[in-house]
């Protein structure tokens, strides 16, 4: 029953369906990411030797996190329901497992920041991992509370890569019956039905990702190829991100930067401007761009 209803429902969050994912038989585990490239010297003259080196790594705790929605509902009324009680539950879990998706899909861009949708008690997210001094472009938007980001992400094992505990468990059991209580404690026989998962998120470098902040809606400062250009430059050669992440905004922004203005009409003396609108962008320099309703636009320029 859950693969059935996550296949409906996770094909507009392309974070889940585009990401990397593992899942291992325990609940955490350390990983180490590489912080700095090897610093000793490479090159040396005869009778000398080289100055010796290393790379520099943190060593990070990889969480995984209980992921556990239940919905209940008087007994009385799914019965009565013009479709049947199957129908009526099959409606409730739906919506359930939706809105799962949805905040697993901010809980991965802004972790255990619940303003724009992450929440504390969840795994943390690009946000919370990524170099805010090196790899972010500032699109340079001035007007508060309507920024917004686009995220280029590089996933793999030893990059961004969704981690679910427990042997991956996502467990959706049969609705079951029993007494529920109404708000002022008063009881009913209800239906009840939970879903249990243990997933997490795992940056295993902080050069695996680069953000595009501060676009607005002030002129000139939404997204732009220039800045998308800005960003891929932060990212070491052979890295190449997989995609880039950005809701419908940013990319009406881009396409809107895209447009060009061609000249008709008649002789020298009568012409005319026409706007020539750009296709949606599908695609940036090769990489493919993925929208999400899960980026804000209302970031503040403080985030």
């Amino acid at each position: 029953m859950v693969a059935g209803l996550i296949d409906e429902t996770v094909k507009a969050h392309p974070e889940i369906t585009l990401g990397d994912a593992r899942t291992i038989q325990g609940l955490n585990y350390k990983t180490l990411v590489r912080t700095g490239l090897f610093n000793g010297s490479t090159f040396r003259t005869g009778n000398t030797g080289a100055t010796v080196g290393k790379a520099t790594y943190e060593n990070r705790n990889v969480e995984t996190y209980i992921l556990n929605p239940r919905w209940e509902c008087d007994k009385a009324i799914a019965d009565a329901y013009e479709d049947g009680a199957q129908s009526y539950i099959a409606i409730e879990a739906e919506s359930m497992v939706e809105k799962s998706l949805v905040d697993l899909t901010k809980q991965f861009y802004y972790g255990t920041n619940a303003t724009f949708g992450g929440n504390a008690l969840g795994f943390p997210g690009l946000l919370d991992a990524y170099d805010s001094t090196n790899n972010v472009v500032d699109a340079g938007g001035t007007t508060d509370s309507v920024a917004s980001s686009v995220w280029l992400v590089k996933f793999g094992p030893k990059h961004v890569q969704w981690v679910w505990g427990q042997n991956g468990q996502l467990v959706l059991p049969d609705p079951r019956i029993e007494t529920i209580y109404d708000s002022n404690q008063k009881p009913l026989t209800g239906y009840v039905q939970d879903l249990t998962a243990r997933p997490g998120l795992q940056v295993g470098s902080i050069r695996s990702l680069v953000r595009i902040k501060k676009l607005t809606t002030d002129a000139g400062k939404g997204l732009s190829d220039a800045l998308i250009s800005l960003a891929l430059a932060k990212f070491e050669v052979g890295i190449v991100p997989d995609v880039i992440l950005m809701n419908r905004r940013s990319r009406q922004q881009l396409q809107a930067s895209r447009s060009v203005t061609i000249f008709s009409g008649a002789g020298s003396k009568a012409t005319a401007a026409m706007e020539n609108v750009a296709p949606v962008p599908e695609s940036a320099f090769g990489i493919p761009i993925a929208v999400t309703d899960s980026i804000s636009s209302t970031e503040t320029l403080a985030l």
